[in-house]
């Protein structure tokens, strides 16, 4: 019990971190949310000439809950990034704490800060587009896609984080094109039936593509959990397995930049 109390502390030292550097680089966090907010209602105006509500709806939930997604995954992917631009990766990596701790704590804040960041842009939204039918929404089914979405993207943005820490002058290039792939072939503003069958096929592999059509089913059509089971098994499956699979591959690449002295600050 002591141990987890010592690790679940540590855990929310990270969080409390990660406020201070958005705090600190506040202006930036409002550049970066104005900009958020002006492309999902950019995205949605094509909906709002076309006079389709569904098709409004459904560029709207792809705006809102990609922009949740992306800074989720932005967050825990470019942890070590971050690390080692303040140049506290050395030490953060020789801390006493066990590394499931750090990225536990990386997880908690990007949940909550990706909440915050996409009420925000969702206030937006509603002001701009006042009375939209979203009476039938099933919210039970819209939070429960919100939840595995986020776990099932975890996992992605661990193995992403790899690539800061073993590429030092490219990494955080190698995540945003990874993160612009997640982007394409998810279905974000189109069904991925407009992909072509090789894009369709690495569209599964996508938490995104579960989670957007779980979302958009939960609120354009109110559909209860239970209809959407097709989405739902696959998102727990990858969330099982991506998340393990992350923290592992995390650890033996950290083995490896500690043996190969990468973790020292560059520029």
């Amino acid at each position: 019990m002591a141990l987890l109390t010592h690790e679940l502390k540590a855990s929310y030292a990270f969080i409390e971190r990660n406020f201070f550097l958005s705090r600190r680089y506040w202006g930036w966090e409002v550049a970066f949310l104005v900009y958020s907010a002006a492309g999902a209602l950019s995205i949605s105006f094509i909906g709002a000439q076309s006079g389709d509500s569904r098709l409004l709806l459904t560029l709207m939930v792809g705006a809102i809950f990609w922009n949740y997604l992306s800074v989720v995954f932005s967050w825990i992917a470019e942890t070590i990034a971050i690390e080692r631009w303040e140049g506290t990766l050395e030490y953060t990596m020789m801390a006493p704490v066990h590394r499931a701790t750090h990225l536990l704590g990386a997880v908690a804040y990007a949940m909550v800060y990706g909440l915050i960041h996409t009420l925000a842009i969702l206030v937006a939204m509603v002001l701009f587009f006042p009375g939209l039918p979203v009476a039938a929404a099933n919210l039970a089914t819209v939070g429960a896609f919100m939840l595995l979405g986020s776990f099932s993207f975890v996992g992605i943005a661990m193995l992403a984080a790899i690539l800061p820490l073993l590429y030092v002058e490219r990494g955080a290039q190698m995540t945003f094109v990874l993160q612009s792939v997640l982007l394409l072939v998810s279905g974000v503003y189109y069904s991925i039936t407009v992909l072509p069958a090789w894009m369709q096929v690495i569209s599964r592999f996508s938490p995104a593509t579960y989670a957007l059509d779980g979302v958009r089913k939960g609120l354009i059509d109110g559909a209860p959990l239970s209809d959407v089971l097709g989405d739902v098994w696959p998102l727990i499956v990858m969330g099982v397995v991506f998340i393990p699979v992350g923290l592992w591959a995390f650890g033996r690449a950290e083995q490896y930049a500690k043996r190969t002295g990468k973790l020292k600050r560059v520029g």
